[in-house]
C-alpha cells in the first residue's frame, strides 16, 4: 500500500513539472519586432546635389526618393517617419522648392492609400517618430493625431519658420535627450544622431530573419556621402554629422546590421516595397 501511494506521489509529482515547462510551440511569443515595410513617402528629383556635398558634383542631377517605414511590433504599429504631405500626390507638376538646386518631389502614392492597402487604419498607430523636422520627414504627422510622437527635445524646441512650432501643442510628445528602447526589449532603438538639424535620430530595427538594419534618416543623404563621409553645408553642425556617422558605423559594427539610407535611390530599388515586408 505504502508503495502504491509513494508511486502515485512520484506520478502527480513529475506530471506538475511537466505542465510547468511549456513545449516550445506552446511558450508565449517572445516581444518583438514581427515585420517591417518600406512606403513610398515621396519621389523626387535634386537639381543640383552639389547642395549635400561640397566642391563634388556641381551641377549634378540627382534622382532622390523618400521613405516610411512600417513595423509591426508584438505591442503594435509603430511608424517611422511620415515623408512628404499626401496632398502632393494630387499636383500634376509636383512640388517645386525655392531654390532650383533643391529637390521637386511627388508623391505617387499617398500614405493613407498605402495603409489602407495593408489594412491599417491611422488610428492603429499607436507610436510615431521622425528623424527631423524637415517637411519631407514630418508631411503627414497629423494623419495620427493621437499616436506617440517620439522626437529628440532638441528638435521638439528648434524654432521653425518665423518661430512657428514644428508640430501642433496638442500633440502628444516624448522629447528624448538621447537614445529610446521604444519598446523596452531591444528590438527598435532610436538613436541620437544630431548634426543634421539639431536633434537629428537615426534608428535601429532588429528583426528576425532578416537582422539587423539602422534606417539613417538624413543622417546622410546618399551612398557617396556616406562612403566619403562629407557633410552638406546646409547641415546644423558638420563636427555632430561626423560624430553621428561614427556612432551608425560603430552600431553597424557591433550589431552586424545594414545601413538603409533613406534617400538612395539606387539602394531604394534594390529592396522589397510594400506591401512586400521583411521579417
Amino acid at each position: 500500500m505504502e508503495g502504491n501511494v509513494k508511486k502515485a506521489i512520484g506520478l502527480a509529482l513529475s506530471l506538475w513539472v511537466a505542465g510547468a515547462v511549456l513545449p516550445a510551440d506552446a511558450q508565449p511569443a517572445k516581444p518583438g519586432v514581427e515585420r517591417l515595410y518600406i512606403l513610398n513617402c515621396g519621389e523626387g528629383v535634386a537639381g543640383d546635389i552639389s547642395r549635400w556635398s561640397p566642391g563634388v558634383n556641381e551641377g549634378k542631377s540627382m534622382d532622390f526618393v523618400d521613405n516610411c517605414y512600417l513595423i509591426k511590433h508584438a505591442q503594435g504599429w509603430f511608424l517611422w517617419d511620415t515623408g512628404i504631405p499626401d496632398a502632393v500626390a494630387a499636383m500634376p507638376n509636383g512640388l517645386a522648392p525655392a531654390d532650383p538646386k533643391a529637390i521637386t518631389w511627388r508623391r505617387p502614392k499617398t500614405l493613407a492609400a498605402q495603409l489602407d492597402q495593408l489594412g491599417v487604419k491611422p488610428s492603429d498607430i499607436k507610436a510615431i517618430a521622425v528623424s527631423h523636422t524637415h517637411p519631407d520627414h514630418i508631411g503627414n504627422v497629423e494623419l495620427f493625431p493621437a499616436a506617440m510622437l517620439y522626437v529628440q527635445k532638441a528638435e521638439y524646441e528648434w524654432p521653425g519658420v518665423n518661430n512657428a512650432p514644428r508640430f501642433k501643442p496638442e500633440h502628444p510628445v516624448t522629447k528624448l535627450e538621447g537614445d529610446r528602447d521604444v519598446f523596452g526589449d531591444g528590438s527598435v532603438t532610436i538613436l541620437s544622431t544630431p548634426g543634421h538639424t539639431p536633434g537629428h535620430q537615426s534608428l535601429l530595427v532588429k528583426l528576425p530573419k532578416t537582422g539587423a538594419l539602422v534606417l539613417t534618416g538624413d543622417a546622410v543623404h546618399f551612398k557617396d556621402n556616406w562612403d566619403n563621409r562629407r557633410v552638406p553645408s546646409l547641415n546644423a553642425s558638420k563636427e555632430q554629422t561626423l560624430a553621428s556617422m561614427q556612432k551608425i558605423a560603430d552600431t553597424l559594427t557591433k550589431e552586424k546590421a545594414q545601413l538603409w539610407i533613406n534617400h538612395d535611390k539606387v539602394q531604394r530599388d534594390g529592396l522589397k516595397m510594400s506591401p512586400e515586408f521583411y521579417d
